[in-house]
């Protein structure tokens, strides 16, 4: 399996670039949404990454099973991108959470760690075909005023880390262009 984990900040370009790397290799092409539209921003946003993607991908939605829809997903052959992985950190966190968490103390949800070990063993043990991971870097600015932007902050950071180590190439876009941390150029 060939992985690709492509960081970056709000707007920055990474999922453009994750769609031209899946465009350009050839292969049939799976994309994993990972965002639940929970209010019109959001929708937009989800709207607007439906119409940049070409028709004859296949999309699969899931905000918080993720290693089990790329174990489904990923076949020689084929390309899966996921987008995007502080999506559904974001999900995993607050899934069973209050409306409005609040604002003290954070407490991650039982499932969460089981969730984020089986995604990340997955990438240990590999899969077939290519795997791209779309992901906002969040820890290069302030650090955040409530317990719970810093908690999803540090869990981010940990997150990136442990895939950057088990993925084949990193890249870091800022202002469309990309840097190459790890691995071969794009």
């Amino acid at each position: 399996m060939a992985c690709t984990l492509i960081l970056g900040g709000a707007r920055s370009g990474k999922s453009t670039l994750a769609e031209r790397l899946a465009q350009e290799s050839g292969h049939e092409v799976t994309y994993i949404a990972t965002s639940r539209a929970g209010d019109g921003e959001m929708s937009a946003r989800v709207a607007h990454h439906r119409a940049r993607r070409p028709a004859h991908w296949r999309t699969v939605e899931e905000a918080l099973l993720l290693a089990e829809a790329i174990r489904s997903e990923c076949k020689a052959g084929r390309t899966v991108l996921v987008d995007c992985l502080t999506l559904w950190l974001t999900n995993l966190m607050l899934d069973g959470a209050p409306a409005v968490p609040e604002i003290g103390e954070f407490d991650l949800p039982p499932q969460f760690d089981a969730q984020r070990h089986a995604f990340l063993d997955l990438l240990k043990k590999g899969v077939s075909g290519e795997l791209l991971l779309v992901s906002n870097e969040v820890g290069m600015g302030i650090v955040p005023m409530s317990a719970l932007a810093r908690r999803f902050a540090d869990e981010a950071g940990r997150l990136h880390q442990a895939v950057a180590a088990r993925a084949g190439r990193v890249i870091l876009v800022a202002a469309g262009l990309p840097l190459v941390l790890k691995g071969p150029p794009c």
